[in-house]
């Protein structure tokens, strides 16, 4: 299969704009960036964990940094209008599904009126030429099948977190018809499945659930360990999403929506990441949580076979071998590792990765 690459020579002095850049994502994407010669303006609130990846990896030295809510659209509007991108990357999002049951108001300000303010000042920017709005797999109208959701199905969502990305992709669909289409600017909205890496410390979340007990040496609690998910190391979406940009910036027709997921091999249980962690953790083990669980979709996978034909797009790595890199980053962390340098070795030989692919 042939891959599209990543061009470096594209996002040489390239002005991104990106929202939520002190998150797990948005850091490894910030670190990505510079390291293809980006000038990279973020903006969001400060790291939502301690510790972060945004600090562990030192970004607010590596660009220009910003700390500012994006639904103070004033500020907002001064911090991307004086910078003036050209493409911009809204990651900014209240990303928890068991925090929007606690605090729906919240989620849906940040997820749906923060993604229509990033879009209105979007429009008063001179040299903007494409614009990826991340939202989730999780924006569909779960139904119970066990195939793929494409990116035509109806969209929903049954928790706050999920309906609120579902609105958001609403917002997106209008802004795009309305305004940004006559102005020449393409906006691409961008679906990936359950992103897992190392540096992720949220809470509610499986991957540093279970790191955080490993490290105690507690059983790790499993909340629902038959759900089946389309889990993919982090820098399988963030490369789609730099493909699309690369695509978008100079073709408006790639303004559309783009599922980016794992093959179909790699949908496992949450039963199955565990076996798998443990076998490379001394000392560790699970149990079921008998505690109160809202309601999670038992199975969730998407059809990635647009991305793979029309944009070029396919998985590098395998879902075992993104478990393995994971285990190390974490023990290479708690060794005092300098993980800057343990980021960007993962993220060139993901490139190389990348580039055999088509070897």
């Amino acid at each position: 299969m042939v891959v599209a690459l990543i061009d470096k020579n594209f996002w040489k002095g390239k002005r991104v704009f990106l929202t939520g850049h002190t998150g797990f994502k948005g850091s490894w994407l910030s670190l990505w960036l510079v390291s293809l010669g980006a000038q990279v303006k973020g903006y969001a609130l400060n790291p939502p964990t301690t510790p972060s990846l945004f600090n562990e990896l030192k970004i607010a030295a590596m660009i220009d940094s910003e700390i500012g809510d994006i639904r103070d659209q004033k500020k907002l509007h001064g911090s991307m209008t004086i910078f003036n991108p050209d493409i911009l990357i809204h990651m900014a999002a209240q990303p928890l599904v068991r925090f929007s049951y606690e605090e729906p108001v919240e989620t849906y300000e940040v997820n749906v009126m923060g993604t229509a303010k990033v879009l209105e000042v979007a429009r008063s920017c001179q040299n903007l030429k494409a614009i990826i709005n991340v939202t989730t797999d999780k924006c569909y109208e779960i139904d119970g099948r066990t195939e793929g959701y494409q990116e035509n199905d109806p969209i929903g969502g049954h928790d706050p977190y999920s309906s609120s990305k579902g609105c958001a992709e609403l917002v997106t669909s209008s802004y795009r018809r309305s305004f940004l289409h006559n102005q020449e600017i393409g906006l691409a909205s961008v679906r990936a499945g359950n992103v897992i890496g190392g540096g992720d410390w949220a809470k509610d979340r499986l991957i540093p659930d279970i790191l955080r007990s490993f490290e105690k040496e507690e059983l790790v609690l499993i909340r629902n360990p038959k759900a089946t998910r389309p889990w993919q190391h982090v820098l399988e979406p963030l490369s789609g999403y730099l493909i699309l940009a690369q695509k978008l910036y100079n073709d408006i027709e790639y303004a559309e929506s783009w599922n980016f997921g794992p093959d179909e091999v790699d949908v496992k249980t949450v039963e199955w990441i565990l076996d798998q962690m443990i076998l490379k953790w001394p000392n560790s083990a699970w149990e079921l949580d008998s505690n109160y669980k809202p309601h999670e979709a038992d199975f969730l996978t998407l059809n990635i076979l647009k991305a793979k034909s029309k944009l070029e797009w396919s998985p590098v790595w395998r879902l075992k071998q993104s478990l393995e890199k994971i285990i190390f980053w974490h023990q290479s962390w708690l060794s005092k590792e300098d993980m800057q340098a343990i980021c960007l070795e993962e993220i060139e030989n993901y490139m190389r990765d990348m580039n055999n692919e088509n070897n």
